[in-house]
């Protein structure tokens, strides 16, 4: 049996193996809104809390944390599957978020991240204030007698 060769779902294979790389599967994230605020839970199963590094430039968030092997010396492994070393993701941040008032959390594993919409962002309600045509009249008709 005959294999047609396609070389678009090659390219597909290709490509999905190399982006399967240790910062992709190592900082698996859920990022959603609520009220006036982001949050981002970011797992990090095994780090080390002081190696999680978080900083901001400009408009780009970066997070970096470091999981090591149990391993010491000369060892064979026997399965190896759990990714270690440094992993890092960065966040483009848009112009509505308090980049001065982002807060983090680590706890059983997860980051969080809770980054505030700033007030000139938030929705708002403008009101509309309601002016009858008999006011105008009546006020302009006040007007001309005063200046008469």
């Amino acid at each position: 049996m005959a294999t047609r060769f396609d070389p678009f779902r090659d390219l597909d294979r290709i490509m999905s193996g190399a982006l399967r790389t240790p910062t992709a599967t190592g900082m698996p994230m859920d990022l959603y809104r609520s009220g006036d605020e982001f949050v981002a839970h970011i797992d990090l199963p095994g780090a080390d809390p002081d190696s999680i590094d978080i900083d901001v430039e400009e408009r780009t968030l970066t997070i970096r944390a470091e999981r090591r092997t149990e391993a010491d010396g000369e060892v064979q492994w026997l399965s190896h599957e759990r990714p270690s070393g440094t992993f890092a993701r960065q966040l483009t941040l848009g112009y509505g978020v308090a980049l001065d008032k982002i807060a983090a959390d680590y706890a059983d594993g997860v980051l969080t991240l809770r980054i505030p919409v700033t007030e000139e962002a938030k929705p708002r309600k403008i009101s509309v204030t309601h002016r009858s045509t008999q006011d105008t009249v009546t006020s302009t008709a006040t007007s001309e007698n005063v200046e008469g």
